[in-house]
């Protein structure tokens, strides 16, 4: 079987919001525990990787079949929070064919999309996977190829791991996210996201 584990990046100090997005509430939960739930129906390893108010969201995950990964300097950026937890995840599941990765602030990226990202994936083949937007933006929800493992490691600061997909466009398959793909920075956002598309609101 495809050892393919899924990365939630939850670590940010949610600035632009004002307070933690992962307390956010989303249905009739935090945001980070409706996310969970949702990954958790599509991957057999999940991992979370948590900086800023980690005390404050980590009892939220009790409960849940995931692993946690502190990163104590979340302060230096994203970048350097997924190099992080990309290289503890090798030090404990050393035989992956790739790895998926999704952030805290995409609520409406539906289990179904991470599952057609999945279904594409041919092991072995250099290959990417990245949502793309109807207007053409592509990024996260992302899935790399283990080819890219030392890649993801060496990043630092705020660099994501959108530099590497854009040097490997040539390699890389579009999964449709529709209007899915919207990142919840401000607290406008959130409450127009909210009112419209949160379950059970």
């Amino acid at each position: 079987m495809t050892n393919l584990p899924h990365v939630l990046l939850a670590a940010g100090t949610s600035k632009r919001m004002g307070k933690p997005k992962q307390l956010l509430r989303w249905a009739d939960k935090s945001l980070i525990q409706f996310q969970v739930e949702t990954i958790l129906s599509t991957t057999e390893k999940l991992y979370v990787i948590l900086g800023a108010y980690v005390e404050l969201i980590e009892p939220l995950l009790k409960g849940y079949n995931v692993e946690v990964i502190r990163f104590d300097q979340w302060k230096k950026g994203m970048g350097s929070s997924l190099s992080y937890g990309i290289d503890q995840i090798g030090h404990s599941n050393s035989d992956i064919s790739g790895i998926l990765i999704s952030l805290i602030d995409q609520p409406l990226v539906t289990s179904s999309h991470f599952l057609k990202m999945r279904a594409a994936f041919e092991s072995g083949t250099k290959q990417i996977i990245a949502s793309e937007s109807n207007s053409g933006w592509k990024g996260v929800p992302v899935l790399f190829d283990k080819y890219y493992i030392n890649e993801l490691q060496s990043l630092s600061g705020e660099e994501g791991a959108k530099t590497i997909l854009k040097k490997n466009l040539k390699n890389t398959v579009l999964i449709n996210g529709g209007q899915s793909l919207v990142d919840m920075d401000t607290p406008q956002v959130y409450q127009e996201l909210f009112k419209k598309f949160s379950p059970q609101s």
